[in-house]
């Protein structure tokens, strides 16, 4: 569960890949095969570890403000997916 922050950082440091897509939070449940109780309790967990990360690595580019909000939304949204 730990490495979803480390991929969320790895995948922001090396730019977006067309080639290389990153496990999200929702494929990571499909491969896992989880339903109801468990499905909410990960993706719940998941994207709070997703928003730790990206606010780490926001203020890591020294972002504030309107750009620190954005920068935040549009990273933990990519790290839950659709």
């Amino acid at each position: 569960m730990r490495v979803l922050p480390i991929v969320v950082v790895g995948c922001l440091l090396s730019g977006s890949s067309l080639a290389q897509t990153p496990a999200t939070c929702k494929s990571q449940a499909s491969e896992k095969k989880l339903a109801g109780a468990a499905l909410t309790s990960f993706m719940k967990k998941c994207e709070t570890d997703a928003e730790k990360a990206c606010e780490s690595s926001a203020v890591d580019k020294k972002l504030n403000g309107a750009a620190k909000t954005s920068f935040a939304k549009k990273c933990v949204t990519d790290a839950v997916g659709n």
